[in-house]
């Protein structure tokens, strides 16, 4: 093959990965990474069963919407993502913006009410292509890592904490706070359910002890059978009207139906304001979740070909009367926990949510609630990464605020709101820390033959010519920094009115930066000295070039790498000042004076 032809093959490949992005990970695919993802996808496709249910009820649907929300989403979703253990479907907070939105306009539960939240779904998935189309998955990189860790602590005691009326059979209303959760726990504690508990006791150890000494067995769908036979048989023998353990119950046996969005010009108006507002929060859940579970299984993940992900999962899922979906935290974690190798967990998990409803729907009816929220419990205890939360709290105090700042809100505020407080400390602590670039006294370097240049750190230094490296960029938040250190240099030395700035440090200089370096210039001329620049970086240069400030400051001034500086500054200094001078830190000092006189 030429190399012509090679060049068109590799670019043709990258071309079909970008546009069917499931070619990248389907080599992976064997007998082992497939039955690795079959028993994640089963796992997964039981746990969705209470779930879907519940997310329905709290968006004001059908019970069965939720499920269909975890079926044609998923698939979608995964293959077309970027996350290789993102499982996209139903999730609260969307559940809660979405009866919010529309339950104002419609009856819950209505025909009209169901044909508005599918558009409103529709809509949030073209939102989402069109912006994953347009690149501006960017916006996750404002996501830190830090937030990230403490976003997934919060939504992981948050998974926990919403399972704790499930696993202690006490009732506490749905959708309630953290704090009204562990209000209510106390307040409750002598009306625990033995039997409910033991139930997920049960399910608990067994899942921990499976997991421990027998790891070749899917140890959550384990836990799950042995929890479901010990419910059976408590209530065989003291009946559910004692133990009073739920269950799932029956479910419609029948696959998600076609269904059209109403695309009417009125009704789009009316969702695109709520339709936008879910696509950010969309987009912000899954991303971050994604992100989440990726620093778990060092993945790399593409923002923009999740945002087209999301944005496929919605459009599609709305024509199969799915509602608005984003990543859910319970399912892809407990998706990474249960083994999954590859995206197709997720569609093996929608196949056999579906094969559920349409043959073993009934059996849904022995599967027991308190059993799932113990598999919850195990997957909120595997998200918390508690060697990363160790490693920032003995590292960086700012991280560590950071950090305590996205749990606490992820816990007592709301779950999105969280993100986008972390997102803002993280910031403005980098604001904080940017604009204050270093200034750091310098010498030349003592070697014979260096152009480099060293710490002062305590040595002497010349009385006339002050050497700074300044290590950051010189932009409009740095402005008063730089300008406040240079100006105090011949405050307190008014001998020293001649500045070199060592710029290797520089990235860029904006225009509020190139305006007090101008300002800076001409000050200093006017007091007799002078401002000037060594190793400025070419990009830097170009800038101030382009836009004219070479002028104020003097093309003269500005020294490329290599170049000896010293003795062209040296010439501009005060003869009548070296000639008492003791310091002599530069070889010319040792002959002549400024000027050429010998000593």
């Amino acid at each position: 093959m030429s190399e012509n032809s090679l060049k068109s093959a590799l670019a043709c490949n990258l071309w079909l990965h970008k546009i069917f992005p499931f070619l990248r990970w389907w080599p992976m695919l064997d007998k082992h990474t497939t039955r690795a993802d079959m028993i994640a996808g089963l796992t997964g496709a039981i746990i969705v069963l209470p779930q879907g249910v519940a997310f329905a009820t709290i968006a004001g649907l059908p019970p069965e919407y939720g499920l269909y929300a975890a079926m044609v989403p998923a698939i979608f979703g995964a293959l077309f993502g970027s996350s290789w253990h993102l499982v996209s479907g139903p999730t609260t907070a969307i559940s809660i913006v979405v009866f919010s939105s529309v339950s104002p306009l419609a009856e819950p539960g209505s025909a009209q009410f169901i044909s508005l939240v599918l558009t409103l779904t529709f809509l949030t998935g073209v939102f989402q292509l069109i912006m994953g189309m347009a690149r501006m998955g960017v916006l996750v990189n404002f996501i830190s890592h830090t937030v990230v860790i403490g976003f997934t602590a919060g939504a992981a005691v948050l998974i926990a904490a919403s399972q704790i009326k499930n696993f202690f059979g006490i009732n506490i209303p749905r959708g309630s706070h953290f704090y009204e959760i562990i209000h209510q726990l106390v307040l409750q504690i002598g009306e625990i359910n033995p039997y409910v508990t033991s139930v997920a006791l049960v399910t608990l150890l067994s899942g921990i002890l499976v997991k421990k000494f027998w790891p070749w067995i899917p140890y959550m769908i384990a836990a799950m059978l042995i929890g479901s036979l010990f419910a059976l048989g408590l209530n065989g023998h003291f009946g559910n009207d004692i133990t009073h353990i739920r269950t799932v119950g029956a479910l419609p046996a029948h696959l998600p139906p076609f269904s059209l969005p109403d695309l009417s010009l009125e009704t789009i108006k009316k969702m695109a304001p709520s339709a936008l507002a879910v696509t950010m929060l969309a987009l912000t859940e899954a991303v971050s979740i994604a992100r989440a579970v990726a620093v778990r299984s060092e993945q790399r993940i593409d923002g923009n070909q999740e945002f087209i992900g999301q944005g496929l999962s919605n459009i599609f899922g709305s024509l199969f009367s799915g509602y608005a979906s984003s990543g859910s935290f319970n399912r892809s974690g407990l998706n990474y926990a249960a083994g999954a190798r590859t995206p197709l967990a997720a569609v093996f998990s929608a196949v056999f949510l579906a094969a559920t409803l349409l043959l073993v729907a009934p059996l849904a009816a022995y599967l027991p609630i308190p059993a799932m929220a113990a598999i919850l419990f195990l997957v909120a205890w595997g998200l918390i990464d508690f060697h990363h939360i160790h490693s920032i709290f003995h590292t960086s105090r700012a991280e560590t605020a950071v950090l305590i700042t996205t749990l606490l809100s992820t816990l007592f505020v709301e779950l999105e709101f969280a993100i986008y407080v972390g997102v803002m400390l993280s910031l403005m602590l980098y604001l904080a820390r940017t604009s204050q670039p270093a200034i750091v006294p310098v010498i030349p370097a003592g070697e014979e033959g260096a152009y480099h240049f060293e710490d002062l750190k305590g040595r002497t230094e010349c009385p006339q010519f002050r050497m700074v490296r300044v290590n950051g960029s010189i932009f409009f938040g740095a402005v008063d920094h730089v300008q406040r250190n240079l100006q105090q240099i011949d405050e307190i030395n008014p001998q020293q009115k001649t500045v070199l700035v060592v710029g290797s440090g520089v990235n860029f200089v904006d225009v509020a930066g190139a305006e007090m370096l101008s300002q800076e210039a001409k000050r200093r001329r006017k007091m007799g000295g002078g401002l000037y620049f060594y190793r400025l970086k070419e990009p830097v240069y170009n800038f101030l070039k382009q836009g004219h400030y070479l002028k104020d400051i003097g093309e003269s001034s500005f020294f490329p790498a290599k170049s000896n500086v010293i003795p062209v500054v040296y010439e501009t200094l005060d003869p009548e000042i070296c000639r008492t001078c003791k310091a002599r830190i530069f070889p010319e000092c040792q002959e002549v004076l400024p000027g050429g006189e010998r000593r």
